[in-house]
């Protein structure tokens, strides 16, 4: 007898269906796995039969073939082993032929029978409820599967219990997925820009970032509040659209080494990774690609607090996404696109020592040390950091001081007014920022009268930019134009956007 379940593993941010086809005959005992299993999978028939045994079944010296339909597709992972315990059970005749039908499984299955959750259930369940199946899972992967709309999930906690409900003894009730828009969560909590003294500044330039999905590097000695800053960004920015809270919730969900996402993922991700991080880390990959910090912060924020101490081959890694927002990895076996669509804010101090331009202490680096410790920056990836700003010393009489300070919340209502100012331009498109405007629409959106015209061209001269520079300064300038209201970009916005691309002229000079 050949047995047929249906389930799905990962692949990258989407679901791969799989087809379990299981067939038992007399022989001798041994169950095999066949269609390019990992080693997860593999181990599978293990935990399957030692499961089955705690049902009190006995496979009656069968010898049972287990294939992975597409054969061509290598599968990972331990969410495969509910199915196949499924269809070795329905072959052997101990289920009835059609108990499965209309069903997709998911889970790993403990030796006492237990059912433990899994990652990338979120995505399956997508796959399986574009389809009109129902899906199987364990049930402390309920919350995440549920947020798919219209999906029918029958949670379980042991082989038994679903063994129960394909045999009709005791049936499961569906949980139906959710039929209405979750609110998201308050932005700001104990992060909160009123907590930054002084910085005005770096505050106006966080604004102006968030306003326009913009690329910020903060340049400063130790103390000055760089960390601070960036840590407040994702409470400055709108909320998360439930589209883009499902695209960041399916990253996650098939992520390793972060905590599985309970329903959806509502707060912008905010990812600060290590200096000492790897290239696979930051963009992902590995033999079985997984996301890296790029795709983690992906709809959010990535930090990387003192970016010179980075390796510089890592940090090159960044330009790709930086430029098309996903990240590309190419194997043997397949190619796959993990989203990585976020706003990079680096940190780092002005020399090897932190005091350079310091009127308190004295930088003792040598003109060779900072040229050395400047150079791990290089300068494509400069140029794709929209604005770059000096964050000096903060005054003891700004710290003591007892005025009122601007708080996030009023900073996020000129932020989301702005954002939708672009949301109305774009028309709702794939492009929702300034930061994502095409040459095409600068030219509609960016045109400059004469003076603006004679402002670049003079700058551009005089900093050097290149094509990308000018395009990125455009950019900018016309986010500073909707923030204060207006239809056209004047000289003021554009000479202030300048001002943010003027930093590494004046350290080079």
């Amino acid at each position: 007898m050949i047995a047929k379940v249906s389930s799905a593993v990962p692949r990258g941010v989407e679901a791969l269906p799989v087809q379990v086809e299981v067939e038992a005959h007399q022989g001798i005992p041994l169950l095999a796995v066949v269609g390019l299993p990992d080693t997860a999978v593999r181990e599978a028939r293990e935990r399957v039969l030692t499961a089955i045994r705690q049902l009190g079944a006995t496979l009656d010296a069968r010898s049972i073939v287990v294939n992975l339909s597409p054969a061509e597709e290598r599968k990972e992972g331990s969410l495969l082993d509910l199915p196949i315990a499924a269809g070795v059970l329905t072959a052997a005749g101990l289920l009835p032929q059609e108990a499965t039908s209309g069903l997709w499984l998911v889970g790993e299955l403990s030796l006492d029978g237990g059912v433990r959750p899994v990652r990338g259930i979120l995505p399956i369940a997508e796959a399986a409820t574009k389809t009109g199946a129902a899906l199987v899972v364990p049930a402390d992967n309920l919350s995440e599967a549920v947020v798919v709309r219209g999906a029918r999930v029958y949670p379980i906690v042991a082989l038994s219990q679903l063994v129960a409900h394909l045999r009709g003894e005791c049936l499961i009730t569906p949980v139906v997925g959710r039929d209405g828009h979750h609110p998201s969560p308050p932005r700001f909590g104990d992060l909160d820009l009123a907590d930054v003294a002084g910085q005005e500044q770096a505050k106006r330039a966080l604004e102006i970032a968030a306003s326009g999905g913009h690329n910020l590097l903060l340049l400063g000695p130790p103390g000055t509040g760089k960390t601070m800053l960036a840590q407040r960004l994702p409470g400055i920015l709108p909320p998360l659209t439930e589209e883009e809270a499902l695209a960041t919730t399916k990253i996650y969900s098939v992520a390793v080494g972060v905590e599985r996402p309970q329903g959806l993922i509502w707060r912008r991700p905010f990812r600060a990774p290590h200096h000492s991080i790897s290239t696979a880390g930051l963009v992902g990959g590995g033999s079985i690609p997984r996301p890296g910090e790029v795709s983690l912060a992906h709809n959010g924020v990535l930090f990387l607090d003192e970016i010179t101490e980075f390796r510089r081959d890592v940090l090159e890694m960044l330009r790709q996404p930086l430029e098309s927002g996903q990240v590309v990895l190419t194997r043997a076996a397949a190619s796959l696109t993990f989203p990585a669509r976020f706003q990079l804010v680096a940190a780092a101090n002005p020399c090897p020592c932190g005091f350079l331009g310091d009127a308190r202490r004295e930088c003792r680096c040598s003109p060779r040390e900072i040229a050395r410790y400047r150079a791990r920056l290089s300068g494509p990836l400069l140029d794709r950091i929209d604005l770059q700003l000096e964050v000096p010393a903060v005054p003891y009489r700004d710290l003591a001081s007892s005025a009122p300070r601007e708080g996030s919340a009023a900073v996020a209502r000129r932020v989301t007014a702005a954002r939708g100012v672009q949301l109305q331009r774009f028309g709702g498109g794939r492009r929702r920022t300034n930061a994502d405007m095409t040459p095409a629409d600068l030219r509609r959106h960016c045109a400059l009268d004469r003076e603006g015209t004679r402002l670049l061209e003079t700058a551009m001269d005089r900093l050097a930019l290149s094509a990308r520079g000018v395009n990125r300064v455009l950019k900018v300038a016309r986010t500073i134009a909707d923030l204060d209201g207006s239809d056209g970009l004047l000289p003021r916005h554009l000479a202030e956007a300048i001002a943010y691309r003027t930093l590494e002229h004046r350290r080079s000079a």
